[in-house]
C-alpha cells in the first residue's frame, strides 16, 4: 500500500512546493505603477536618494512601459535635486537623443541648463554666498548655451520665461568677469589684453550693467598704451552716455589714476607686475549701475 501511494504523495508535494514558491515570488514582484509612484512621494518628500532607486529600478525593469518616459524625466530632476548635476546632465541628453519629439523634451532642455550652471559649485558654495562673477566662465557659458536652445527650439515653452531671466543673470555675470580680467590685466601691465576684454563685453554684452565699464577699461588702457585718439573716441561715448562715472571729474575729464597704480618700478614693468603687488581700486561700478544684481533669479534650485 505504501509503495502505490508514495508516487501521489510526491507529486502532491512538489506541487505544493510550487505554489507556496510562486506565491513568494507574487509577493516580491513590485509593479511599474508601485515603482513610479513609490519614486513620487519620495521627491515629494526631497527623499532623493530613495526616488533615483526606484527610478533606476523603473527604467532598468520597464524600459518600454507606461512610466518609462516620464520616469526618465523624474530621474533628472532627482540627480539635480540631489547635487548630481553631471548625471543629471547626462541622462536628459540621453532622453533628448532617444526622444527628441517627446511632448515634454523641453523641460529636458531647461534642465540641461540649471544643471550645467551648477556643476562646478563646490559643496562650500552651496551654502556660503560667494561672488560668482570670479568663477570660472565655463558653466555659465554651458548653461547660458543650453537655455538658449531651449528658447530657440521652443519659444512658447512654460519654461521659457524663466530660462529668459536666467540668461539675463548670466549675461550679466559673464560680462562682469570680462572686467575683473581686464582688471587683473591692469595690474600686470597687459594694456592690449585689457583693452580686448573691454571691446569684448561692448560687443558680446552690449545691454549688461557692465558696459560703462567696458568703456573705461577701454579709455585707461588706450591712453596707457599712447593710443589717445581712440581713448578720446571711448571717453565721449562714456561721457555721454554714463556722465555720472566716477572716474569721471565735474568738467567730464577722465582720472587716470582712478583704477590702476602708475607708480610703478622699472622692475615691475619688466615683470609685468608678476613680482610686485598693487591694490588698484579696478572698474566695478555694479554699485551704481547694476542694483538689481543682488536680486538675481536663483539658479540652484
Amino acid at each position: 500500500m505504501l509503495k502505490r501511494f508514495l508516487p501521489f504523495v510526491l507529486v502532491g508535494s512538489l506541487t505544493l512546493l510550487t505554489a507556496c514558491s510562486s506565491t513568494k515570488k507574487e509577493e516580491k514582484t513590485i509593479s511599474e505603477a508601485d515603482l513610479y509612484h513609490a519614486a513620487e512621494e519620495q521627491l515629494d518628500n526631497e527623499q532623493w536618494e530613495a526616488s533615483i532607486k526606484n527610478l533606476q529600478s523603473l527604467e532598468e525593469n520597464f524600459p518600454f512601459g507606461t512610466y518609462a518616459e516620464q520616469g526618465q524625466l523624474e530621474l533628472i530632476y532627482a540627480y539635480y535635486s540631489s547635487q548630481k548635476p553631471d548625471e543629471a546632465i547626462a541622462t536628459a541628453n540621453r532622453f533628448i537623443r532617444l526622444h527628441p519629439q517627446h511632448r515634454n523634451v523641453d523641460y529636458a532642455y531647461y534642465m540641461l541648463g540649471m544643471s550645467s550652471f551648477t556643476k562646478d559649485k563646490g559643496m562650500f558654495e552651496r551654502v556660503m554666498p560667494a561672488d560668482m562673477t570670479k568663477r570660472d566662465p565655463g558653466a555659465a557659458r554651458e548653461s547660458l548655451g543650453n537655455f538658449t536652445q531651449l528658447l530657440n527650439r521652443f519659444p512658447d515653452s512654460p519654461y521659457a520665461a524663466d530660462a529668459k531671466k536666467r540668461m539675463l543673470f548670466l549675461r550679466n555675470l559673464l560680462a562682469r568677469y570680462e572686467i575683473h580680467v581686464a582688471n587683473y590685466y591692469f595690474k600686470r601691465g597687459a594694456y592690449v589684453a585689457a583693452v580686448s576684454r573691454g571691446r569684448y563685453v561692448l560687443e558680446n554684452y552690449p545691454k549688461t550693467p557692465a558696459i560703462p565699464d567696458s568703456l573705461a577699461v577701454m579709455v585707461q588702457g588706450y591712453h596707457l598704451l599712447g593710443m589717445q585718439d581712440h581713448a578720446e573716441e571711448m571717453l565721449n561715448i562714456l561721457r555721454i552716455n554714463y556722465p555720472e562715472y566716477p572716474a569721471l571729474n565735474k568738467n567730464g575729464k577722465f582720472d587716470y589714476d582712478y583704477a590702476t597704480d602708475n607708480q610703478r618700478s622699472w622692475f615691475g614693468i619688466i615683470t609685468l607686475g608678476l613680482f610686485t603687488k598693487h591694490d588698484g581700486i579696478g572698474f566695478d561700478t555694479r554699485e551704481i549701475y547694476d542694483a538689481e544684481y543682488k536680486k538675481a533669479p536663483r539658479v540652484t534650485n
